[in-house]
C-alpha cells in the first residue's frame, strides 16, 4: 500500500492578518498603514502575498475606496478569531512570572464594560502583577499618562487634548439614548445629559443639533456612566452614547424622533514605546477584547 503524501500545511501570518483586518475596518490602505505603523506600500505587498497564498481576491479596489469581496468577508471572520487567539496565547506564556505593579487608566463606561474581562484574563496570565486602576475623564487621563502616573490607558471623548501616538483599537457610532417609552426627546428645548466639555460625544451631538436647528438645554451633567444611566432611565434627559455601550431599558432615538446623527468616534489605547512586558501583555488583552467584540458583539468571552 502506498504511503500517504503529507503536504506542508499552509500557515497564515498574524502580521498579515492584522494588516488585512485594519484595511477592512478603515476602508483604506493608507489609514490601515497608519494604524499598524507600516507604510502603505508594505501593507499593499502583504495583501498581494495573502491573495497569492489563498488564490482569491480579498478586496475590491477603485479610485476612492476599498471594500471586501465575498471571500474577503469570510476571511475577516477567521482573521479576527485567529488574531485574538494568538494574542491571548502570547500573553499567557510570555513573562507570566513577572511581578510588579501596572497602573491602568480608563473612562467609567469602558471601565464597566471592558475592564472586568480584561483584568480577569490578565490575572490568569500575570498572577504576580498587582493592578492599580484609575477611573477618570479622558482629558484627565491624558494628563496623568503624560506626567508618568499611568502605564497604559484607554482614552476617548478628547476634543482639544488628542492623545498623540495612541493606537486606535475601536471605532463606534454615536447614538442618542433615551428611556424606553420615554418622552424626554419630545420636549422643547431638548433636555440633554452631558459629559465633560472636552467629550467628543458632547461636541458632535451639540454640533449636530445646531446644524439641524434643534433647540436644547443641558439638564444633567456627569462624567460617570452610573449618573448617565440614572438621567436616561428616569427620562430626565436624552444623551449621546457609543452604540456598543448601551445598556438595558434604553432605546436609540434616530432621525424619526427628530434627532440628527452625532457621527462616530475612536477609542485610543496609549502606552509607552518602552512598555514593560506586563504592560505590553495587558495591551494585547485589551486588543483581544475589542477584536472579540467585533467578532461576537460581546466584550466578554470564554
Amino acid at each position: 500500500m502506498n504511503a500517504p503524501i503529507n503536504h506542508p500545511l499552509m500557515m497564515l501570518d498574524p502580521d498579515v492578518l492584522r494588516s488585512f483586518v485594519a484595511i477592512a475596518e478603515t476602508g483604506s490602505f493608507t489609514a490601515a498603514a497608519a494604524r499598524i505603523y507600516r507604510t502603505p506600500s508594505a501593507v499593499s505587498m502583504q495583501i498581494k502575498r495573502l491573495e497569492e497564498q489563498l488564490g482569491v481576491s480579498v478586496f475590491l479596489r477603485d479610485a476612492r475606496n476599498v471594500s471586501l469581496t465575498q471571500d474577503g468577508e469570510v476571511l475577516l471572520s477567521y482573521a479576527r478569531r485567529l488574531i485574538a487567539l494568538n494574542r491571548e496565547a502570547i500573553s499567557r506564556f510570555v513573562s507570566s512570572d513577572v511581578s510588579g505593579i501596572v497602573r491602568i487608566g480608563s473612562p467609567s463606561d469602558y471601565g464597566e464594560a471592558v475592564l472586568p474581562d480584561v483584568l480577569k484574563r490578565f490575572a490568569k496570565t500575570h498572577p504576580a502583577v498587582a493592578v492599580d486602576v484609575v477611573i477618570d475623564q479622558s482629558s484627565n487621563l491624558v494628563r496623568r499618562f503624560e506626567s508618568g502616573h499611568l502605564d497604559i490607558a484607554l482614552m476617548s471623548c478628547v476634543q482639544d487634548l488628542e492623545p498623540g501616538g495612541g493606537e486606535v483599537v475601536f471605532s463606534d457610532e454615536i447614538v442618542w439614548a433615551g428611556a424606553k417609552g420615554g418622552q424626554a426627546y419630545l420636549m422643547d428645548p431638548l433636555p440633554l445629559s452631558m459629559w465633560e466639555e472636552t467629550c467628543v460625544w458632547r461636541k458632535n451631538a451639540i454640533a449636530a443639533l445646531e446644524r439641524a436647528g434643534r433647540s436644547y438645554r443641558v439638564a444633567y451633567m456627569t462624567s460617570h456612566s452610573s449618573g448617565q444611566k440614572a438621567a436616561i432611565k428616569t427620562d430626565m434627559a436624552v444623551a449621546p452614547m457609543g452604540r456598543s455601550f448601551l445598556f438595558d431599558d434604553v432605546q436609540i432615538l434616530g432621525e424619526e424622533c427628530g434627532l440628527p446623527s452625532p457621527g462616530s468616534y475612536d477609542l485610543v489605547l496609549k502606552m509607552g514605546k518602552d512598555a514593560s512586558a506586563p504592560v505590553a501583555a495587558l495591551g494585547d488583552h485589551f486588543r483581544a477584547c475589542f477584536e472579540r467584540f467585533r467578532q461576537t458583539g460581546s466584550f466578554t468571552g470564554a
